[in-house]
């Protein structure tokens, strides 16, 4: 096994995918945000109107401009609904790019571990390796100890 992550490319791939997914998200709940705050303010100037109109044509006109109102708040509650189904597909979008690349992120970090665990295995066979050939090396046949030596 190598040191480096072999699926290291297509980890990158993944977060630039979900890069992607999270501004797609971000450009559908601004997209939201908006209409709501569009329509909100619709409705607030509908229910302000409070003017009493003096003669026929002026409430003929206020009447036409209740019903341009209305047809307006039609028109930004589909936007609102199609914006909200958009919503959703963009969070999907961004749950799968998520999942797939948090799976790659798990496989990366295994490998990681399998290596530092392939590096300790190896410097530990040195170490013991080097302990046998002290051991060996020994005439008394056990190993040396620094307190023995400073004490004779």
């Amino acid at each position: 096994m190598g040191r480096f992550f072999p699926l290291a490319g297509l980890l990158r791939l993944r977060h630039l995918q979900q890069d992607q997914a999270a501004s797609d998200l971000a450009e559908a709940n601004a997209r939201v945000a908006a209409n709501e705050a569009r329509r909100g303010r619709a409705r607030s100037a509908l229910s302000a109107t409070s003017i009493t109109p003096d003669t026929v044509a002026a409430m003929n006109a206020m009447a036409a401009a209740r019903s341009s109102s209305r047809s307006m708040l039609a028109d930004l509650d589909a936007l609102g609904r199609n914006n909200a189904a958009s919503l959703g597909e963009a969070q999907a979008a961004f749950d799968a790019a998520r999942a797939e690349a948090l799976a790659l992120e798990k496989l990366e970090v295994r490998h990681h571990e399998t290596v530092a665990a392939k590096d300790l295995r190896a410097e530990q066979i040195v170490l013991d390796e080097i302990a046998s050939t002290r051991w060996h090396q020994d005439p008394t046949g056990t190993p040396t100890s620094p307190e023995k030596g400073d004490s004779e």
